[in-house]
This record gives structure tokens, sequence and C-alpha cells, in this order.
């Protein structure tokens, strides 16, 4: 599931396209940048392939109907990769529900309090969680596991 949000700095905005695995609830790619364009979601792809080296034939990647992922560029990526794309539906904010809320505790959590002084701050903050997120917090939708701990979790079983 991947998704793009916005995170204000004294300079204007930063973007973060992260990927979230549904199974583990882990931020398995991310990519932070000053434009919200396609290269940027296509940069979170690429990290989450660079990071976890999966499979990519078995791969179901979701996202809304946003620019970034409905372009021309962004699905020739995809197909490069054999990917299975989804789609949410149009004004249906509950298909992507997940990676919202994964966004929603980041600046809830993290980054409402803080001011950045430009985007390098914001990459660096939002890393740092990121890194709290998958490997320290507790989520309650895996059983109270972190996400590292389910997939690795999942690895024994399959």
């Amino acid at each position: 599931m991947s998704d793009i949000t916005y995170i204000r700095n004294h300079q204007g905005w930063s973007y973060l396209a992260a990927i979230l695995d549904l199974g583990t609830k882990e931020i398995v790619g991310w990519s932070l940048s000053k434009t919200p364009d396609t290269e940027l979601a296509k940069s979170a792809l690429r990290n989450a392939i660079q990071r976890k080296n999966p499979n990519t034939k078995n791969l179901l990647l979701h996202s809304d109907q946003g620019t970034q992922y409905t372009s021309n560029m962004f699905d020739v990526y995809c197909n490069k990769f054999k990917l299975i794309r989804s789609m949410s539906r149009k004004g249906n904010c509950w298909d992507n529900a997940v990676i919202e809320r994964f966004f929603r505790n980041l600046k809830t959590e993290r980054l409402n309090t803080l001011s950045f002084i430009n985007h390098q701050a914001v990459v660096s903050e939002v890393e740092s969680y990121i890194y709290f997120y998958n490997y320290k917090r507790l989520n309650s939708a895996i059983d109270y596991m972190t996400p590292n701990q389910k997939f690795n979790e999942l690895r024994k079983c399959g």
C-alpha cells in the first residue's frame, strides 16, 4: 500500500511517499522530496525493492488515484518489475486507510510538535520515526508486536 503526505518546513514543503506491507504493517520503502511528483513515488518503490529484494511478480501494489500513481512513467516502472497494480475507488478514503493511519501516527506522535528549518531536518526526523515505528512501536493490529517482529514471525511460518 502506497501514498504520499506533506510536511511543512520553514522553506516550504517536504513530501513523503511511503510503502506499507499490509501483513506486517512495516514501512518497507519510503522517499522524501521537495516535489510531490512521479519520481517521488518511483523512488519509494525503488527503496522498498532494494531494502526487501522481493519476488516482485507476486506483489500487489495498492495506491490511490493520485497523478503520481496514474502517470505513464509510474506504470512503465511498475511493469518493469511485473507488479500487480490496484487503485482506490475515486473519492473513497477508506481504501487507503492503513497508510493514512501511519501518516496520522507519524504526525501526531512525532512531527506536529516540531518546527523544521529545512527539508533535510524533515528527512532526518521522518527516517528516525520510521525506524522507531518498524522496530520499537507496538501495533495493536498485529497483536501488540512491532512490524519487524511480525515480519520475523511470518518468515518462520513461510
